[in-house]
């Protein structure tokens, strides 16, 4: 009897397995790790050194304007953050798929995964961090940035 976790959706029963060729599983797994450490992180510094572009003070009487680079500021660090976090966790992707795939590597070209061991694979620790910690954005409206400039 197959146990509960490794059957398909209710909805899914009746259309059959899934298969999983683990020689491509493999070569995902290298091909995407490697797409991550030759043509995205290189490119990060050029981001940043885009990003942490100096933007000089508003004046304190065009409220709008200050709203909208807080506004700015707020969205471009959540951006940045993000666009750091791309490379860890594709990074960490590609060694769960390289770990199913070594796991079942013995068996036939054909196998099915159980969904308990790719969900160990992606819960594992792994390569998660980014080369390098995302920058920190200067906010022209905060206290650091100096005083407001007047009109």
């Amino acid at each position: 009897m197959i146990p509960e976790e490794d059957r398909p959706a209710s909805w899914l029963r009746g259309y059959g397995g899934i298969e999983a060729d683990i020689r491509k599983m493999r070569e995902f797994a290298d091909r995407l790790q490697a797409e991550v450490e030759r043509n995205y992180a290189p490119h990060l510094s050029y981001i940043a050194e885009d990003m942490t572009a100096k933007v000089p003070n508003p004046a304190d009487a065009f409220i709008e304007l200050v709203d909208f680079l807080r506004a700015h500021h707020e969205t471009q660090q959540a951006t940045a953050d993000l666009v750091w976090g791309v490379g860890g966790v594709t990074g960490h992707l590609a060694a769960a798929a390289g770990t199913v795939a070594e796991q079942y590597s013995g068996s036939d070209a054909f196998s099915s995964a159980r969904v308990a061991d790719v969900e160990r694979a992606l819960a594992a620790p792994g390569p998660i961090a980014p080369t390098a910690p995302p920058p920190v954005l200067g906010d022209p409206t905060g206290p650091e940035s100096g005083p407001v400039v007047l009109p």
